[in-house]
């Protein structure tokens, strides 16, 4: 069963930066989809960024391009969202998860396509 745990997350002020790390464990993480997302108060969960697990692609949302880069190091089978320029719509609870059934080169943004997720980990940005 393919684990995943977030962190990194807290409290920063608008215009600062935080990486976020998920660890995935009980599997070989590179044969998966990574993605990130969040979910703010009242809002429905949305998506981030996602690599694939070809790592040929990576998409962001576009609220983040520019300002946010998704990485993977698959040694350590751990993917990274670095986060700059924050704002304060940026806060929210951040997840990973990850997917394997739709082939290498799938990505998505989607949440309803994922099957495996962390617990999340709060990002505050206070104006």
């Amino acid at each position: 069963q393919l684990q995943l745990v977030e962190s990194g997350g807290g409290l920063v002020q608008a215009g600062g930066s935080l990486r976020l790390s998920c660890v995935a464990s009980g599997y070989n993480f590179d044969y998966h989809t990574i993605g990130w997302f969040r979910k703010a108060p009242g809002k429905e969960r949305e998506g981030v960024s996602c690599i694939s697990s070809s790592g040929s692609y990576t998409i962001y949302e576009d609220s983040v391009k520019g300002r946010f880069t998704m990485s993977r190091d698959i040694r350590k089978n751990t993917v990274y969202l670095q986060m700059n320029s924050l704002k304060p719509e940026d806060t929210a609870v951040y997840y990973c998860a990850a997917e394997a059934k739709y082939g290498r080169d799938w990505y998505s943004l989607l949440p309803v396509l994922y099957d495996y997720w962390g617990r999340g980990t709060q990002v505050t940005v206070s104006s």
